[in-house]
């Protein structure tokens, strides 16, 4: 526990330093293309209409009678439920390789350690920010315009990302001890795409309480509920709502604990 408020401690006194590596983080990963961050919106975007094509016309409309997901039509309950996905994946992955991958960057500047996985993450939360913006545009041309569950947006914003600098807590300084980690992250995300109900309703599902033992089915479904005007989703699942939230905080104390014990020794690991 102490570790845990020690690194929470640290990023909360570095949160300017954290605002401005992650801006530098997105300038420089799209400094060489001429359409710049433009295509931190156009790559989603392209990725989104495969998937619609796909699952869509493809195996969604093969089967009679499930052109609508929960009284939503298939196109609108995939783009509100995967702008979340094309941020965990990039954030994770990256992430997880923070630390070994920026060592020079580290001994050459004095801050906390556990500052790297949370700039990295940032650096993706604005491209989210970007592409919720669109797709909330979008939905206003549609059935599904803005309404007062959209409020509840930013707290599944900040779940999200507290999960995320937890989780990313255990995996940068596990990759960093053994690269192999980093393999092993790359294929559990290449699962839990299919896992999160992402591309495919899982409600017919016989076990579908297995698949909510996943954190990022809860946060998918918060946006969708928020997105589409269909509820208060944390406040109607507050069973859930628990869970969700003490696992983030076990990964967190864990996260923190494996992290201020060897972040003294991250270069001997290079």
């Amino acid at each position: 526990m102490i570790s845990m408020f020690k690194v929470i401690k640290e990023q909360i006194s570095c949160f300017y330093l954290i605002r401005r590596l992650s801006m530098f983080e997105l300038k420089s990963a799209n400094s060489n293309h001429y359409l710049g961050m433009l295509w931190e919106i156009i790559n989603p975007m392209i990725q989104i209409a495969i998937y619609w094509f796909v699952f869509g016309l493809g195996i969604h409309k093969a089967r009679p009678g499930n052109d609508l997901v929960q009284g939503v039509p298939f196109i609108y309950w995939l783009i509100s439920g995967i702008v979340v996905w094309f941020f965990i994946n990039p954030a994770v992955l990256e992430a997880s390789k923070s630390i070994y991958t920026r060592i020079n960057f580290i001994s050459k500047m004095s801050f906390p350690m556990s500052v790297i996985p949370s700039y990295v993450i940032m650096s993706k939360f604005y491209q989210h920010l970007m592409l919720v913006g669109v797709i909330t545009v979008i939905l206003q041309f549609t059935e599904f315009k803005f309404t007062v569950y959209f409020l509840s947006l930013p707290y599944y914003m900040f779940a999200l990302l507290v999960f995320l600098v937890a989780l990313s807590l255990i995996t940068s300084t596990l990759a960093t001890i053994v690269r192999d980690v980093q393999m092993v992250v790359q294929s559990i995300i290449r699962v839990l795409l299919y896992l999160t109900p992402l591309l495919w309703a899982p409600y017919d599902f016989k076990y579908n309480y297995l698949l909510e033992l996943n954190p990022f089915y809860y946060i998918v479904e918060g946006y969708r509920s928020a997105m589409l005007g269909q509820g208060w989703y944390f406040l109607e699942h507050l069973q859930y709502t628990g869970y969700f939230w003490v696992i983030t905080l076990v990964l967190l104390a864990i996260g923190s604990a494996l992290h201020v014990k060897f972040r003294n020794h991250f270069v001997d690991y290079l």
